[in-house]
């Protein structure tokens, strides 16, 4: 057996399925399957204001999928998506890779070479979301898309203004789909598969307020109790942007506390439909299946289980990882790692009340012994 070190962890853990609709969720929409209106109502009584934030300016950074074939997973998302690489980070002597791409604004040119430390100061101080790809050395390993009974992770998604020439172009490229725009009941949205068989949601934005073709728009996971979700991710600095409540499930729509929210915004609103839609960094999507809160014994798998391995986990950038998982442990939920477990000091990975993965990061970064490129 392969002995990992405790700070890569996160890295290397120690068929299509017929899903009602909802569980892919794409409450952007004003139907759902059934061709039923959203209700209005509100499962968020607490109010972003009332939370307390946990020290540090925490902001969403990153989530992590892993992948069988690195070449072919940044050719999928550079070519077809419009991604740039931003940084890698090798560690040969424990068998794996890190790769970081996000969407740059059209017309930012980044000059940085990844590996490097410049491209590394650049990552650990970007105001916006990427996505970490995490190779490990085995060629034999398949991994876990997510979609099947009580999983959680569900889909990234990019938003671009038109679906239906977007998929002709998907098409055109070699790309297959779970779901064209004009199958299924919900018209207009489609889901295309990644290399792994991640679902990879494209979505419709307004016309004329983002110069890219696509943008990274959406990370979604499935949440037990939307309650407790909603008031663990205020805490690290999300603001509910958005909620839709439909007869069987409700999903929120979460922005990092960089982007830019008028404080008085009624998430119901379509006010805050548009604004979901024509945001430029991604929003975290939770999805609630009504009655998962009531059941003791329910839980979703959350990525890095033995034989369930595929989505790894969120990250947020602060200040001080040590002032910030101080707050944190006050939610009672446990930490997979604590900053000062194992080998990488000043680095934590916290449980969210789901046991998703949480990654606490210091802005600015620090030290992780990779392997740089000069």
């Amino acid at each position: 057996m392969k002995i990992i070190p405790c700070f890569a962890l996160h890295f290397i853990a120690c068929t299509k399925t017929a899903i009602s609709f909802h569980l892919r969720s794409s409450s952007l929409y004003t139907t759902n399957t059934a061709g039923r209106s959203p209700v209005r109502m509100s499962t968020s009584a607490t109010s972003d204001s009332s939370i307390a934030v946990v020290p540090g300016r925490p902001s969403w950074q990153q989530t992590m999928l892993r992948i069988r074939n690195p070449e072919k997973s940044i050719k999928f998302y550079t070519d077809n998506f419009g991604m740039t690489l931003l940084d890698k980070f090798d560690f040969p002597k424990y068998s794996f890779t890190l790769y970081f791409l996000t969407t740059l604004p059209e017309g930012e040119e980044y000059n940085l070479k990844p590996g490097t430390q410049e491209a590394h100061e650049y990552l650990w101080s970007m105001d916006g979301v990427a996505l970490e790809l995490t190779y490990n050395y085995d060629p034999q390993q398949n991994y876990h898309p997510g979609n099947q009974e009580r999983d959680g992770f569900g889909h990234i998604a990019f938003n671009v203004e038109d679906v239906y020439d977007a998929t002709d172009r998907l098409l055109k490229a070699g790309i297959e789909f779970k779901k064209k725009p004009d199958e299924g009941r919900m018209k207009g949205l489609a889901f295309a598969y990644d290399p792994d068989g991640y679902w990879v949601e494209i979505v419709q934005r307004p016309s004329g307020i983002i110069k890219n073709y696509f943008n990274l728009s959406q990370t979604m996971i499935r949440v037990k109790d939307p309650k407790k979700s909603l008031a663990f991710y205020r805490s690290l600095g999300m603001k509910l942007v958005r909620e839709r409540h439909y007869g069987d499930f409700s999903n929120y729509f979460l922005a990092s506390s960089s982007s830019s929210i008028p404080e008085t915004l009624d998430p119901g609103s379509e006010e805050a439909n548009h604004l979901v839609k024509s945001m430029f960094h991604p929003i975290l999507e939770l999805t609630h299946n009504h009655g998962t809160e009531k059941d003791e014994s329910f839980q979703h798998y959350n990525g890095n289980e033995e034989g369930r391995q595929g989505f790894g986990h969120i990250g947020f950038l602060v200040d001080d990882v040590y002032k910030a998982c101080d707050a944190i442990r006050s939610h009672g939920y446990g930490f997979r790692k604590e900053p000062d477990g194992g080998s990488m000091k000043g680095l934590a990975f916290a449980y969210d009340p789901d046991g998703y993965s949480v990654e606490i990061i210091k802005r600015g970064g620090i030290d992780f012994g990779d392997l740089k490129v000069t």
